[in-house]
């Protein structure tokens, strides 16, 4: 039988999953990744999305905060949601953008009130300009790892932390990101999620450099590709190389719409088949606020029979 805990609003919930068990289970732990609306519209096609994704039974989701830490507010407010209202598990995000450590404190205790207990610590963009120059609050924090710690004196929350495949853009050198995982999971981050990933070997490089020094479970971040333009700005704005393979694909077929998608499936299809055959622990997938391409990746991989067959 589940555990009860009670959310602020006295309304009773299940007790919240530790997110590293769910990795380590014998089956691919899925999860999925949706971003804070900008208005009621774009909440109501949220909302939507995390009802269709609920049906086959996620792990964990998560919600982002906007670009440079925009929409913090509505991101917590959906998380909260998700946590009273949803049988599913919520990943909160927390960003050091603008924020002092009074500011963090009060967002970990309103997730707190509301029986989340899994936090992703992340430093965050610049605010207007994710390659710019980063600059920390006046009261604030410089590092994730600095916020992995905070965290760590707030309660007892399960932390995870961002990682970069393709290289961090503000980073040397693939060693020092090495050495900045390693730092994270020092000061007690135990579970990573990558960017999105286009590339399997280099999700498979850093997963092995950080295996080699600590137990740190890395999951990558997966995201169907509906729209060419989208992505690449995307891609532009992480500092996420995009493969000449992949953009060769999709721009062969640019023009169309249909074909793009199409395309975009078969290869989110392909790249995770072959991480998850190379031992990944799970799939976060980018969802876009949208359901029907991740619904038809996840169909792909029969990723429904894997769960169940390891349950037998």
């Amino acid at each position: 039988m589940a555990l009860v805990h009670t959310s602020r609003d006295g309304r009773p919930g299940r007790e919240p999953q530790s997110i590293p068990g769910m990795l380590a289970a014998d089956h691919p732990s899925i999860s999925f990744e949706f971003f804070p609306p900008k208005d009621d519209a774009g909440e109501s096609v949220l909302w939507d999305a995390i009802r269709r994704l609920e049906s086959v039974r996620p792990d964990f989701v998560s919600v982002t905060y906007g670009a440079g830490g925009s929409n913090q507010d509505r991101t917590v407010r959906v998380t909260e949601r998700i946590a009273r209202e949803t049988t599913l598990t919520p990943l909160a995000h927390l960003t050091c953008v603008g924020a002092s450590v009074a500011a963090l404190r009060q967002v970990v205790g309103l997730y707190a009130a509301s029986g989340v207990r899994n936090i992703l610590a992340l430093r965050g963009d610049p605010p207007g300009d994710p390659g710019g120059e980063w600059t920390a609050h006046p009261e604030g924090l410089n590092h994730a790892t600095d916020l992995v710690e905070l965290v760590r004196t707030l309660g007892d929350f399960t932390i995870g932390v961002a990682a970069f495949p393709d290289v961090h853009p503000a980073s040397p050198s693939f060693e020092h990101d090495v050495d900045v995982m390693v730092r994270k999971a020092d000061a007690g981050a135990s579970f990573a999620i990558t960017q999105m990933v286009f590339d399997a070997d280099s999700y498979l490089r850093l997963r092995d450099a950080v295996a080699a020094r600590r137990d740190l479970p890395i999951t990558p971040g997966l995201m169907p590709v509906t729209n060419f333009k989208q992505v690449a700005r995307m891609s532009e704005l992480m500092g996420t190389p995009l493969p000449e393979a992949v953009v060769q694909r999709l721009q062969a077929v640019s023009d169309d719409p249909a074909a793009t998608r199409e395309v975009g499936v078969q290869i989110a299809t392909e790249l995770a088949d072959r991480m998850l055959s190379e031992g990944a622990p799970g799939l976060h997938f980018i969802t876009m606020n949208r359901s029907t391409a991740t619904l038809e990746v996840y169909r792909n991989l029969d990723l429904g029979a894997r769960t169940a067959a390891s349950r037998a």
